[in-house]
């Protein structure tokens, strides 16, 4: 099993308010979750410019190609979208197990 975290930030010339940023962020969100198996949460960093965001995108796979393959299609689906530029800021990956005898690497309390 594999843990995918996935982020962008997004630049959103277009966008005048704090209300039409949330409005462009809630619709791509509400997409996502329902065309895919995956969370997603806004970054605070960007919390109070108008025209920057940034967005935190979890998913669980059994292999890292699913998670890779998912991602791409996540940055396609976002970039016809959003009206501005996404930049994709990174991927992580966290290989695990099953829930097998030998489980996550670690004491998890």
């Amino acid at each position: 099993m594999t843990i995918g975290i996935y982020t962008l930030e997004l630049h959103l010339p277009g966008s005048r308010s704090l209300k039409d940023r949330r409005q462009v962020l809630r619709r791509v969100k509400d997409r996502l979750r329902a065309r895919h198996n995956l969370s997603i949460a806004e970054l605070d960093e960007f919390g109070d410019l108008l025209q920057r965001a940034g967005l935190m995108i979890v998913a669980v796979a059994a292999r890292r190609e699913q998670l890779e393959k998912l991602f791409e299609t996540v940055f396609n689906e976002i970039r016809t979208m959003v009206p501005g530029e996404v930049m994709e800021t990174g991927a992580e990956f966290m290989e695990g197990c099953d829930g097998g005898p030998a489980g996550w690497e670690g004491d998890i309390r």
